[in-house]
């Protein structure tokens, strides 16, 4: 999925302080959902409290994220972000019913659910640069999202394929676990097409993977494609990352950027 622009206007500043709010209600969303398909589908009682609190998590975590803004502000971006997070937090619920059999591996509502947190994704992006708000902060809780909804995304599709499948979801989390003992790996990268591209095709092909009329071999080779282009990408920013640790001696800094 692909990153959010960083808009260099007065968007740190041009937030209104209702981050609290919109936290709180993404939090609810993400759990009503999460209700809503317990109620439809019928597991078991402890199935259903998994499922719901599940679905709370990534949620928890993002409206900490925005509520530790100083001032906590957020912008129309933001927004379109939280939005794709409680679909993010229904998904991960969605995905404890699969795990126990209650909802099938591959149905139209999980793939509706992901087909809307991916055209979000692409929404934010461009409320941001359009309404001029773009901040480093709403760059980062993006990011995050991309993440945590490709995780999810993957681990729905690997019940069908395989769980190889995951590596996709989880290649960004061991970049960073790899960060903590490669210094150099902590650098800011340079923008990239190629990253940006890939980025974009690896969620198309988890999300077109987990369509109920796709053939189960086509998904295999989607997510297979996507996995090797993924590997190519973070392959290319390793080798970057390492030339350039070699070369400068300077404290290395910043973060990923896809």
């Amino acid at each position: 999925m692909t990153g959010r622009p960083v808009v260099p206007a007065s968007g740190e500043q041009g937030g209104a302080p209702t981050g609290r709010v919109d936290s709180v209600l993404t939090v609810i969303c993400a759990v009503a959902g999460a209700y809503v398909l317990t109620a439809l589908y019928s597991p078991s009682l402890w199935a259903g409290v998994v499922s719901v609190a599940s679905s709370s998590v990534i949620p928890v975590i993002a409206a900490v994220s925005v509520m530790r803004r100083r001032p906590p502000m957020i912008t129309p971006a933001d927004r379109v972000t939280l939005l794709r997070v409680a679909l993010i937090g229904m998904l991960t619920g969605a995905l404890v019913l699969t795990a126990v059999g209650a909802l099938p591996v591959r149905t139209w509502t999980v793939l509706i659910l992901a087909s809307l947190a991916a055209v979000l994704d692409a929404v934010d992006g461009w409320v941001a640069r359009h309404a001029g708000r773009g901040t480093a902060a709403g760059a980062r809780l993006d990011g995050e999202a991309d993440a945590a909804a490709l995780l999810v995304l993957s681990a729905l599709l690997a019940m069908t394929v395989g769980w190889w499948v995951l590596l996709i979801g989880l290649m960004r989390y061991l970049f960073v676990a790899g960060s903590l003992f490669r210094r150099s790996w902590r650098r800011r990268l340079p923008y990239s097409g190629f990253r940006r591209v890939v980025a974009a095709c690896q969620a198309t092909a988890v999300v077109v993977g987990l369509g109920p009329v796709v053939p189960i071999p086509v998904a295999g080779a989607l997510a297979a494609t996507a996995l090797a282009a993924l590997v190519l990408s973070f392959g290319r920013d390793i080798l970057l990352l390492e030339r350039v640790g070699r070369s400068a001696g300077s404290t290395p800094h910043g973060h990923w950027e896809a």
